[in-house]
């Protein structure tokens, strides 16, 4: 089998959902981490990898691969396991949704917005943006509202099994969660804070954790 190496950050939520599908999978892979965020911006051969400057990017082979989406599903399709997509076209349909709504109007506000400004901000020596962090906390809770909506929590998002769903909303809400407010918001949605708390149990969300998460 061709080696897998994924370039990205530990600490990236994107990067951390690509690493969630190949863990699932049990494929071994190589994390290359790239400081996109940094004083010089993205190094140049970065940029030759993705032409946007973003993270992460799987390499299988001779195969290369950009955005977060695209890759967990080759993921799921590339290698033998249970699958991330669910058996029937609507719950399949279903899973793109929230990947989408997730993608749109959850992750700037969740993470930029509430857990960067709070959790991040006073480690770099800024005090949060409260009136950014308000701004971003009433985005969230619509979502939060949207996702109740949508999904299942039996116990897993869209049913039984680990779907893309699973898998992109967990690093995202993860975040958000270490956030007074953002654990706040959660806890009037018992089923998506019950299936967060579930998610923390698995071995691949244990062997993924990022360094805000470690005592």
């Amino acid at each position: 089998m061709s080696a897998v190496e994924l370039f990205g950050l530990e600490r990236s939520v994107y990067t951390r959902i690509a690493r969630l599908a190949l863990e699932e999978k049990g494929v071994a892979y190589s994390l290359h981490e790239v400081e996109i965020f940094g004083a010089s911006g993205v190094p140049p051969e970065h940029r030759r990898r993705h032409p946007f400057g973003r993270i992460p990017v799987l390499r299988h082979g001779d195969f290369s691969l950009y955005e977060t989406a695209a890759i967990t599903r080759y993921v799921d399709e590339a290698f033998p396991g249970p699958s991330f997509q669910p058996g029937t076209l609507e719950l399949r349909a279903r899973a793109n949704q929230v990947v989408g709504l997730l993608d749109s109007y959850a992750y700037r506000p969740m993470v930029w917005g509430v857990f960067v400004e709070r959790m991040r901000a006073p480690t770099s020596g800024r005090a949060p943006n409260e009136a950014k962090i308000a701004e971003a906390l009433e985005a969230a809770r619509s979502c939060l509202i949207a996702l109740d909506d949508l999904v299942r929590c039996a116990p897993f998002l869209l049913g039984p099994q680990v779907t893309l769903a699973d898998l992109h909303a967990f690093p995202m809400l993860r975040y958000f969660s270490l956030a007074p407010e953002g654990q706040d918001a959660l806890a009037r949605h018992s089923a998506l804070l019950d299936w967060m708390n579930m998610m923390c149990l698995r071995p691949s969300v244990q062997r993924t954790m990022s360094q805000y998460e470690r005592p």
